[in-house]
C-alpha cells in the first residue's frame, strides 16, 4: 500500500525566514511558493536529494491538531498511494484513527492529502503525489 515517501512537511511560525535558513542548508531556492494575503509565503517547497523528495514548509497555522493539545504534531511525512480513500479506510479499519481528513492541496493539481494517529501515537500521512508518479515514470 505505501509506495514511497512523497512529502515530509514540517511547520513553522514564519514560512519566509524557515525558507532562507532551508535555502541556505540544502544550496537551492524553493521550486513553489503559494503566497499568502499579506504576499509573505504560506507554503514553500523543496525538492531535494537524489529521488528529489520534497520538503514542504507549511504555515504553522495549518498543523493538523492544535498545538499543545495533547494532540500528535510535528513534522508528517506522507507516503503515495494510488488509492487515497481506500488507504484510509483501511488504516481506520486496523485501529487508526483520522488526524487530517482528505484534503485536496491545489484545485486539479491531484495532489491530496490526509494523515492518520496508528494504534501506538504515531502521525501516519498518505498522500496522491503526481510528482511521485512523474519521477517512477522517468527511470
Amino acid at each position: 500500500m505505501l509506495r514511497g515517501l512523497a512529502t515530509i512537511s514540517f511547520f513553522a511560525d514564519d514560512v519566509e525566514a524557515a525558507g532562507g535558513w532551508y535555502t541556505e542548508l540544502l544550496g537551492a531556492a524553493p521550486y513553489f511558493r503559494v503566497p499568502g494575503p499579506d504576499g509573505g509565503a504560506v507554503y514553500l517547497e523543496f525538492r531535494i536529494g537524489d529521488h528529489q523528495h520534497e520538503l514542504g514548509l507549511i504555515d504553522a497555522r495549518f498543523r493538523p491538531g492544535a498545538a499543545g493539545s495533547g494532540e500528535p504534531g510535528g513534522a508528517v511525512a506522507y507516503w503515495h498511494v494510488d488509492d487515497l480513500e481506500g488507504a484510509v479506510r483501511r488504516l481506520v479499519s486496523m485501529g487508526a484513527r483520522v488526524h487530517e481528513e482528505i484534503t485536496e492541496r491545489g484545485e486539479g493539481t491531484g495532489f491530496a492529502t490526509a494523515s492518520v494517529v496508528d494504534p501506538f501515537g504515531n502521525v501516519l500521512g498518505v498522500m496522491t503525489n503526481p510528482h511521485y508518479l512523474q519521477m517512477l515514470a522517468s527511470r
